[in-house]
Formats: C-alpha cells, sequence, structure tokens
C-alpha cells in the first residue's frame, strides 16, 4: 500500500527535488504521506554525491524531526543540524560510508505523543504518566505505530525505491531530546532493524524536569527497568549517547548515568559498542547538535 502511495505521490508531483549538485547531494521532498494511526508524515531525503553516476549501494540513516535537519527555511527556531554537511565532514574523514539521509517530519503538536515511547509510557509512575497525559493534550501515544511505520512500510518503500543496503547493521537511526528517545526505543524494540542508534540529548525526564523533580527517583528506575528488560548484549550494535550542561540539558546527567550503569551492567563495552559524552556549556538546541554531529557520525557510523 505504501509502495502505491508513493507512486501516486510522484505522478501527482508532490516529490521534487530540491538540488541537484553532484558535489553536495541531491535531495527529495514528500509529502502528506498516509501512515496508518498517524498524522499524516513528510519526509526530506538526502542522496550523496555520486547517487546518480553510479550502481552503489548505500547504508541508510533515518532521522527524526526531519524540517531541522538540512534547510533553515523549514526550521523552527531558524537553526539545522546540516545533517548533509557533517556527513560530508565523516566520509571526507575516511571513517565512515555516505550514507542515505532520511529526514522524517515531526507531525507538529502530535510530536510529543509520536515520539514518547510507548513502553515507558506504560511503565511510569502514576504522577509522571498523568504529566505525560496532560503533555499529549489527552491524545494517546502513538510512538509504537511511527516504530511499526518506520521499521515496516516506510523501511520497505525506501529500500524499495532506493539503491540501499537493507540489512541491520547497514541501518541506524538519530534524534535529538524526544526523538532521542525515539531512537532508544527503536533499537531497544527493533533490534532486528536497527543495528545502529544515536540518542542525542535525550529528554529522560519525558516531561518538564522542573514538575517531575519530586518523582526522579521513579523516572530513574523506570528507565533502569526499561533497558534492563530489553537491552541484551550488544551482538554488533552501536549505540550514542550525551548531553550538554546548559539549558534542558543540565537535568540530564542523573539520568544519563543510570542508563550508562545499565548498559555496563548488561555487558557492553564503551567505547566499542557505546559511548556516553558530555558538552561543557553545550545547550538544548539545534546547532549544538550541529557541532558535535561529525563526531557522532564519524564515531556511531564507522566503518566495522
Amino acid at each position: 500500500m505504501f509502495r502505491l502511495l508513493a507512486a501516486l505521490l510522484a505522478l501527482l508531483g508532490l516529490a521534487a527535488p530540491l538540488a541537484a549538485q553532484s558535489d553536495t547531494g541531491r535531495f527529495l521532498e514528500y509529502e502528506r504521506i498516509a501512515a496508518e494511526g498517524l498524522p499524516d508524515q513528510r519526509l526530506s531525503i538526502w542522496l550523496p554525491p555520486g547517487y546518480d553516476a553510479s550502481d552503489r549501494r548505500y547504508p541508510v540513516l533515518y532521522m527524526h524531526d526531519g524540517h531541522n535537519l538540512f534547510d533553515l527555511k523549514n526550521s523552527n527556531f531558524n537553526k539545522i543540524w546540516a545533517a548533509d554537511t557533517a556527513m560530508l565532514a565523516a566520509v571526507a574523514s575516511g571513517k565512515v560510508e555516505p550514507h542515505i539521509i532520511i529526514g522524517i517530519w515531526a507531525p507538529g503538536p502530535d510530536r510529543y505523543r509520536q515520539y514518547l515511547p510507548r513502553s515507558a509510557y506504560d511503565a511510569a509512575p502514576p504522577a509522571v504518566r498523568a504529566q505525560m497525559d496532560a503533555m499529549s493534550n489527552g491524545g494517546a501515544v502513538v510512538s509504537d505505530r511511527y516504530l511499526a511505520w518506520i521499521a515496516g512500510p516506510l523501511k520497505s518503500w525506501v529500500d524499495a525505491s532506493f539503491r540501499t543496503r537493507p540489512g541491520r547493521d547497514d541501518t541506524a537511526i538519530v534524534g535529538s531530546s524526544m526523538g532521542g528517545l525515539m531512537s532508544c526505543y527503536a533499537l531497544l524494540e527493533r533490534p532486528e532493524v536497527f543495528g545502529r542508534a544515536g540518542c542525542v540529548s535525550s529528554h529522560w525526564p519525558a516531561v518538564d524536569p522542573r514538575v517531575v523533580a519530586g518523582e526522579d527517583s521513579g523516572v530513574k528506575q523506570m528507565w533502569d527497568a526499561w533497558f534492563a528488560a530489553r537491552l541484551g548484549k550488544p551482538d554488533g550494535r552501536r549505540v550514542w549517547m550525551d548531553h550538554g550542561t546548559a539549558t534542558l540539558d543540565q537535568f540530564y546527567a542523573p539520568y544519563q548515568q543510570v542508563v550508562d550503569a545499565r548498559f555496563t551492567a548488561a555487558g557492553w563495552q564503551k567505547g566499542r559498542d557505546w559511548e556516553s559524552k558530555v558538552y561543557e556549556g553545550a545547550e538544548h538546541e539545534e546547532n549544538a547538535w550541529a557541532a558535535r554531529l561529525p563526531e557522532i557520525f564519524g564515531w556511531l557510523l564507522a566503518k566495522d
């Protein structure tokens, strides 16, 4: 069904190239994509330089908040990750193969309920879950549907439409803040699909950290149990986690330390299977993430 929809979109002219510069890659936009049980989705796709001139197959990187990845005119805050530039820098280092980037736009006011991991929501302490419900404006948490769509119909369409290497070890997922939680969720719930995850400035409090202050021990226990039940052995997977120390990121260290301890307890080797870094003075915003994205790509997507 998704393949048929994509074909119809192309026929209707809704898929249009934004640029065709061979030295910097090529962009495609797909709008108003129907996804079962979700708001309509939108994609911004970057094809690496040389894609159109060869038969090469590429690994694929899925990224959340696609509107904030490439183009300032689409961004929420006039800031972008510059993900294409970061990929080019990582490739130029010789450590990383070029990846196709699939930027999945956030659905406006539905972002929170689409990115909040459903299994964590179900395990949240009652007071925290009430705050989560308030944050989602009464809407049901739909991250389970979002993940099923990415790992199922979306990935199937991407692999059928582009020259990809579809295996787990060539499929990565990256996001920040609530998108960081969503990326960890994808790795834990669908380990057969996603072999690498970047959980950048993950919003571990899940709600306003000032509101959850009295329940922070319960939230820590929630994440510890969540990872303990799902993490398993590395089995060749790789996870990047980080945070800054300013604005929202200043609240994350106690939660991140609990998560880090769980990775160690599960037998993951830091520096090889997982990484967790603190960026002093870094704020919770796109410019800070853009500044470290080449480093993130250089480690997370490095050739084995």
